[in-house]
């Protein structure tokens, strides 16, 4: 194996094993920041003896072995090496290799409570939401700062700025590496859930740039979002925002045209969508309901997405279903956009007027005001009614607001047919 192959190989590794490492360091330094140093110094070595020595059979493992291990002797210089011992409340052997084969076989009993601590530790509420997000990109989505600044299309030294800050926010706080419990683990939770949502929405509708998604975004959240669910499968939202993803995922070969352009829902070649997530999406759906939980408003959208999933044509689609689905959503989660979304299924069931009126009434909502959909989905349901001067200025409105240049050019393009 050359050193090119040998480094394509460390790379992948460190993908696929950083969160786990980070976290199993985690337990013993009680330090996410800390922990991904260490976690960064195991890589280093397997750079530096790796081309030599060639690429371990378990090279998770020998990560994690090194990490550990360079933990384990950071805390014995340390004169809290007894108060850290007790705190982890296990009685090791000071000499020999005892300590390093005790904490691992902790450890390794443990590692799924491990990744489970490090994700509510990397959405801490003491954290930004744009802190949280690129946080737990870092440490567990094993992207490096450079790929989060692409991503996010922001300068890479934003991005490293924001992750120590975190770090620093992190410790400065005190924030305990652990799983809350009882009504706080419901607020954390949904912090949680939240971050996750705001990746994936990130890469399934991009906010700007000139690609309409980045489905490096999308595939990071839902193996994120499959991560939580397989360490709390007793949680129904953690399922919902499951199923929503994966049904929504399930479009992306047929929501993007041969330019790049986008390309809408109801104008969707269904025989392009993704059956194997269809599938998935709903089976995390019947798990979600099986919970016998009310359902909260990820598990609301999944069955919206659900609606659209099962129509094997547009016109099949049971809009009536849709449009009741947004008015319990709307219960739960008040929300302009939400009361938006509801307008959009209101015209397809209804009729156009009575849409335009649900949208009319949504026109003075100051949190709609730079919404570029608001323009949009009124510029489209006045060219319906056939009010095309109406409708062109609308387009035209939308298209300034956005800042996708693919949307942008589809808006225009939409205003230019009135």
């Amino acid at each position: 194996m050359t050193v090119t192959d040998t480094h394509g190989a460390i790379d992948a590794v460190w993908r696929i094993e950083s969160a786990r490492i980070i976290a199993g360091v985690a337990r013993i330094v009680r330090d996410v920041g800390l922990a991904e140093e260490l976690a960064q110094d195991a890589l280093v070595a397997a750079l530096e003896q790796w081309p030599e020595s060639g690429v371990p059979n378990n090279p998770g493992a020998w990560l994690m072995a090194i990490a550990k291990r360079r933990a384990i002797d950071l805390i014995r210089r340390k004169e809290t090496y007894q108060r850290k011992l007790v705190e982890m409340g296990h009685q090791l052997e000071i000499d020999g290799e005892s300590v390093e084969d005790d904490v691992e076989a902790i450890l390794e009993d443990t590692i799924e409570d491990d990744l489970l601590r490090l994700l509510f530790t990397a959405c801490h509420p003491v954290l930004t939401t744009d802190a949280r997000v690129s946080l737990t990109l870092r440490l567990l989505g094993g992207l490096k700062t450079d790929e989060i600044a692409r991503a996010f299309l922001a300068p890479e030294s934003t991005i490293a700025q924001r992750i120590v800050r975190a770090k620093r926010n992190l410790a400065k706080a005190e924030a305990q590496f652990e799983v809350p419990t009882g009504d706080e683990l419901v607020n954390r939770l949904s912090s949680v859930l939240e971050v996750i949502y705001l990746i994936y929405n990130e890469g399934y509708s991009a906010t700007a740039g000139d690609d309409w998604m980045r489905p490096t975004l999308c595939n990071e959240a839902m193996r994120l979002g499959r991560l939580l669910a397989e360490l709390m499968p007793n949680e129904s939202e953690v399922h919902g925002l499951v199923a929503l993803m994966e049904l929504q995922a399930s479009r992306a070969n047929a929501r993007v045209g041969p330019s790049g352009e986008p390309v809408l829902l109801l104008d969707q070649d269904r025989r392009r969508w993704d059956r194997l997530l269809i599938r998935r999406g709903l089976e995390s759906i019947d798990r979600a309901w099986s919970t016998e939980e009310p359902p909260g408003p990820y598990l609301l959208q999944a069955a919206i997405a659900a609606c659209h999933a099962r129509a094997a044509e547009a016109e099949d689609t049971d809009w009536a279903r849709i449009a009741g689905l947004y008015a319990v959503l709307a219960e739960v989660t008040p929300s302009p956009v939400v009361e938006l979304n509801r307008a959009v299924a209101i015209s397809m069931a209804f009729g156009p007027e009575r849409g335009l009126v649900a949208v009319d009434a949504l026109l003075d909502e100051p949190t709609l005001k730079d919404y570029h959909l608001l323009p949009s989905v009124r510029g489209d349901l006045l060219f319906k009614l056939g009010r095309l001067d109406e409708a062109r200025a609308e387009f035209e409105r939308a298209a300034g607001l956005t800042r996708n240049e693919r949307e942008r050019a589809f808006l225009l393009n939409r205003a230019a047919a009135c």
